[in-house]
């Protein structure tokens, strides 16, 4: 075992500040393709919830919890 696994500390889902899409699929129990159509329908507006890395999609789980309590429907 290196030493770098040993000093590396999971973090829970709940307590993560960001998510990958498959943690943000698990974490709220939606669909992965359908997460993947709310990041590109939100990409450039006021409920921007992601940050993109290269191809990899980021998402911020408070201001997706967010946008959820204020969406009625999906």
């Amino acid at each position: 075992m290196e030493v770098r696994d040993i000093n590396r500390k999971s973090v829970p889902i709940w307590e993560k500040y960001m998510l990958t899409v498959d943690e943000a699929v698990q974490y709220f129990g939606i669909g992965e393709k359908k997460m993947r159509t709310l990041i590109a329908e939100n990409i450039n507006t006021d409920y921007c919830f992601t940050i993109q890395i290269g191809n990899k999609s980021l998402i911020n789980r408070q201001k997706f919890e967010d946008f959820l309590n204020q969406t009625t429907s999906l």
